[in-house]
Order: C-alpha cells, then sequence, then structure tokens
C-alpha cells in the first residue's frame, strides 16, 4: 500500500491541477502534494532499514523496486518537495510581473506532477519498455515546462531540446527492442522484457544482438544524460526556462536518463563480460568531462555556465561507472546523489540572484553579497560544494573516483586530476566576479521575493555527508553497487 502512495500520490495532483483555476491555491496544493509524496517516501525508507535486503516486485511484475531504484525515488521525492517550496513564490512573482498567465500556471504545476509521476514510474519499472515510456513522458513534460515563457528564445530551445531528445529516445527504444529480441531464444516472451528476469538470465542473451542493442541504447539515452556530443539541448533548455525547471533539469532528469543508462550497462555486462559497456562510458565519460571542463571558462550567462557544468558532472559520473571497480561504482553512487542535490540548490539560487539583478549576464552579476549577504554566501558555499571543495560531499566522491581511476587506469587519472583543477579555477573566478565588487545601480527586490530554504537544506545536507556517512545510507550505496557484479 505504502509503495502505491508513494507512486500515485503525484498522480492525484495532476487530477486536481485540471480544475484548479486560483493562483495561490495552485502553488499550495503544489506544495502539498510534494510534501506528502516525500514524507510517504520517508515512511518507505524506514521499512526499508527495518528489512534492508529486499527488493520488490508489483502490478504482475511490471514495477520493481530495489537499492538503485530506491535512491532515484528518495531524490524525486525530496527534490520535488524543496523545488515546489521554493517555486511557491517563484511562480507568483511571475504572475505578477505578467511574464506567465493564469492558464500557464495551471499548466506549470500539472506538467511539474506529471514529470515527478514520470520519474516514479521510470525508477520502478521493471519492464524496459514501460522504462522507455516513463523516460518519454518526463521529456514531454519538461519540454512545455521549458518554454513556458514563450519568449522566441525559449520556444527556439524547447524545440531544439524536443527534437534532439526525441532523436535519441527513438534510438533507445530500438535498442529495447534488441534487448527482447536477444532474449526470445532463452526466456519466456512474458519475461524477456522484465528487467530482474533479463539480469537472471544475462548469460543467455545473444551476444551479438547485445552488443548492437547496447550501441543503440547508449546513443540514445546518452542523449538524454547530456553526454558530448549528444549535449547540444542541454545549455539552451537550461537557459531559458524558469528557475524550479532548471532545477528539476539538473537535479532529476539527466539522473534518469543515466539510471536508465545503468540498467543497461548492468544487463550488457553480465551479458557479453567483454568490458564494451564499461569502454563507451569511459571514452564518452572523459570526452564530456574534458570538453565541459575547458568550455566553463568562456561563458556569459549564469545558467548557461551551470548548464555546462552539469556536463562536466554527469562525465565524471559516466567515467566512475566505466571503470567498474567496486570504489568506482560506489563512488559515482555517491556522487550521483550529492551532484543533484548541488545543482538543484544552484539553480534555486540562481532564481534569487536574478531577482536581485534582473538579468542572466556573469558580467552585470556584481556585488551579491552587497546586495543580500544571504544570498551571496549561499552562492558562495553552492560553488565551493559543486567545484569539490572540502568538507562538502562532493569531494569525498571526486577523491574516490581519483583513487579508483588510479588503481585501474593510472594515466587517465592524471587527466581526471588536471580537470578538476581547471573547473575549480573557473568556478572560482565566475564566484569572485559575481560577489564582490560594488553591484550595478538596481533597485533592489523586497526580501518576499527571496526564498533559500531549499538551497539551504541541499547545502546543509551536502556538508553532513562529506563529514559523516550514516549506516544505512551506506548500507543502500552498498546494495546498489552490488547490482553491477550481479551479486
Amino acid at each position: 500500500m505504502l509503495f502505491y502512495t508513494v507512486l500515485f500520490t503525484p498522480l492525484l495532483g495532476i487530477i486536481l491541477f485540471s480544475f484548479i483555476r486560483r493562483a495561490r491555491w495552485a502553488v499550495s496544493i503544489n506544495l502539498l502534494v510534494s510534501t506528502v509524496n516525500f514524507i510517504a517516501m520517508i515512511v518507505w525508507l524506514v521499512r526499508w532499514q527495518t528489512t534492508p535486503s529486499f527488493f520488490i516486485l508489483h502490478a504482475h511484475e511490471q514495477l520493481y523496486l530495489d537499492a538503485l531504484g530506491l535512491i532515484g525515488w528518495t531524490l524525486t521525492t525530496f527534490i520535488g518537495m524543496t523545488t515546489a517550496l521554493f517555486s511557491y513564490g517563484y511562480m507568483l512573482q511571475n504572475l505578477k510581473e505578467r511574464r506567465i498567465t493564469l492558464k500557464r500556471l495551471q499548466l506549470y504545476h500539472l506538467f511539474y506532477q506529471s514529470f515527478i509521476f514520470s520519474l516514479l514510474i521510470a525508477f520502478s519499472a521493471n519492464n524496459i519498455g514501460l522504462l522507455w515510456v516513463a523516460i518519454e513522458g518526463a521529456t514531454l513534460a519538461t519540454v512545455l515546462l521549458v518554454s513556458l515563457y514563450r519568449t522566441p528564445e525559449a520556444v527556439e530551445a524547447a524545440w531544439k531540446y524536443f527534437i534532439i531528445c526525441i532523436v535519441g529516445i527513438a534510438l533507445a527504444l530500438f535498442g529495447t527492442i534488441l534487448v527482447y529480441f536477444a532474449a526470445q531464444t532463452s526466456l519466456d516472451p512474458s519475461h524477456a522484457i522484465l528487467w530482474h528476469s533479463l539480469a537472471a538470465q544475462a548469460k543467455t542473451l545473444n551476444p551479438s544482438i547485445m552488443i548492437l542493442a547496447f550501441v543503440f541504447l547508449f546513443v540514445g539515452y546518452g542523449t538524454k544524460v547530456g553526454l558530448v556530443p549528444f549535449h547540444f539541448w542541454l545549455p539552451d533548455a537550461y537557459s531559458e526556462s524558469p528557475g524550479p525547471v532548471a532545477a528539476l533539469l539538473s537535479g532529476l532528469l539527466l539522473n534518469v536518463a543515466l539510471y536508465a543508462l545503468l540498467r543497461f550497462q548492468i544487463l550488457t555486462n553480465l551479458s557479453l563480460h567483454n568490458g564494451l559497456a564499461n569502454q563507451l562510458m569511459i571514452i564518452f565519460g572523459l570526452l564530456s568531462f574534458v570538453f565541459a571542463s575547458f568550455t566553463l571558462h568562456h561563458q556569459q550567462n549564469i545558467k548557461r555556465m551551470f548548464s555546462y557544468s552539469s556536463i562536466e558532472h554527469v562525465g565524471v559520473m559516466t567515467f566512475a561507472f566505466g571503470i567498474g571497480n567496486t570504489i568506482a561504482i560506489l563512488s559515482g553512487l555517491f556522487y550521483l546523489i550529492i551532484h543533484a542535490l548541488i545543482k538543484s540548490a544552484i539553480f534555486t539560487t540562481v532564481g534569487n540572484v536574478m531577482h536581485l539583478t534582473h538579468t542572466q549576464k556573469i558580467e552585470k552579476i556584481r556585488g551579491i553579497l552587497k546586495l543580500n549577504p544571504w544570498v551571496g554566501w549561499l552562492l558562495i558555499a553552492a560553488l565551493f560544494a559543486i567545484a569539490g571543495a572540502p568538507p562538502f560531499g562532493l569531494f569525498i566522491g571526486e577523491i574516490g573516483i581519483f583513487l579508483a581511476t588510479l588503481q585501474t587506469y593510472p594515466y587517465l587519472a592524471i587527466i581526471l586530476g588536471v580537470g578538476f583543477l581547471i573547473v575549480f579555477a573557473a568556478l572560482l573566478r565566475y564566484m569572485q566576479s559575481m560577489t564582490l565588487g560594488n553591484p550595478e545601480k538596481v533597485s533592489a527586490p523586497s526580501i518576499a521575493k527571496i526564498n533559500l530554504v531549499p538551497a539551504g537544506l541541499h547545502l546543509l545536507i551536502v556538508l553532513i555527508l562529506g563529514l559523516y556517512m550514516p549506516p544505512f545510507f551506506m548500507q543502500i550505496l552498498k546494495q546498489a553497487s552490488s547490482l553491477f557484479t550481479g551479486q
């Protein structure tokens, strides 16, 4: 019962937003639905802690939840709640400034909950076809959220996002069909599309077809992840979308695409034992990391700058999972969680910065510490956190990935270390220019427009995880990492 409570609470929100016509009711119910969803998830985690070795099947084996899916569910419900809290005042202010209409506000909340519902389905889908459908649903919901302002730039960014990702998701569909075809000779047709059955019988899958399938799946879901050279949609989508939408894209959308890729990496490795999946992830992960590290130094728009930061971090995670040893996988999972928390905090903070400065141009963002010390210090903390500075949690993830690389591919560890320094230098330069000095002469907004709670809460969690790792948290990571070895 609790499983379905978490899963279908956003669906209740979708139904409610089909009838709500008042702005205050809409933002309040969006926050209420998201909060109830997270509370149900907390209860679920308490249950998991008492029986920590389970995985569950539901809906005639179409739905499945293990430790890897549990990580996705927890991040989705938590970030969904904190972003809803931030969007409460943010969207009302947008309505007041007439950047959106009441109708668009209603659609925003409807697609907000549709996106959360699609992610929960994706993270709990045992049917690999259902996984594809859920990710496609998340794509369609976010396309409409990206274009919410209906400016020419926003519409262009949404179309670019839609066209590139729809091609990618079509390739992923073809790869999914090939996986089903590879299992036809060894599995009952009703189980040949179920992930837990495929993983259990992975050694019997047709290897030639699995090689071809993973190539299509890698390109398809890699487009959604934002790996270079499939990343072109990402900077435009981030820069033209509202602040809460950018927080959802960076904190959740990239994670679900990477989650799908990891599921098929696990399946391919168990089937082939030739390292193909790992090699592709190492190559394209490192390529994305290096490309984004240098591109960070040449950005003029604060949202585009952080979008390239997302590409850099996704590259690091993909690279870590490609390394494939226990330390790399544990560090990669930890890195995934920490990055989602920090990046969603960053885009809510950027929303506050834009309220203060009325611009996205980095050259015009000056003296945030003087305009609003709370926002300024929060931006400094967020930049140090995303740069991987101690004692924030990302530093632990980077150290783990670096040591795992040093153990397996020593020469690649040099590239990784230099890249980390290049990224740190870029973010430190941006931090100095935006927070120090004298601000542009603009009329500062009222404090009511500023919401520091979501970003502050995220960064506090990231700081705590950098100093102390709770035993149950480590237990989840270990169980999730055991899936990669088929244990």
